[in-house]
């Protein structure tokens, strides 16, 4: 525009820190307790086995599971740390000084194949150590899936 004097830029305000937008990040939430006397346990199929985890492909075919299966009543609550002593009283190698032993849920897929997940891992005699404190519905237990133990 003519007669007008040109003003002068501003410089710009320095503003706060460009930020993700969208929901925060999901914190776990610890589940509420669950009052043992009062709820109903469920039904947790556990396969051990030395040395590994079963395969996906043991799980293909429904009533010929691996044959060394153990039935535990439990909660949803229940820790790694109780599950491994249960574990030992029917597993002689997870009586072992130095056993370790790592979980896997086993679960179908959305095409109906069975994915075997490792969610932790605990210590036959290392209390507070590990996963030992990790409860199945932190790590994401749905009931009807199956629980793999490998026993190192």
């Amino acid at each position: 525009m003519a007669g007008m004097g040109e003003m002068p830029m501003r410089p710009a305000r320095p503003g706060p820190l460009m930020q993700h937008r969208g929901p925060p990040p999901m914190a776990r939430l610890r589940p509420e307790p669950i009052d043992r006397e009062k709820t109903c346990p469920l039904l947790l199929r556990v396969f051990t086995r030395v040395a590994g985890h079963h395969q996906n492909e043991e799980f293909a075919v429904r009533g010929k599971e691996p044959k060394d299966e153990v039935q535990i009543y439990t909660w949803k609550d229940a820790t790694l740390r109780e599950l491994t002593d249960l574990v030992k009283e029917v597993a002689l190698p997870a009586r072992k000084r130095n056993a370790r032993l790592s979980f896997a849920f086993v679960y179908p897929d959305k095409n109906g194949r069975f994915v075997v997940r490792q969610v932790g891992s605990t210590f036959a005699y290392g209390h507070g150590r590990g996963d030992d404190a990790k409860t199945l519905a932190e790590l994401g237990f749905q009931i009807g899936d199956y629980l793999s133990v490998a026993i190192m």
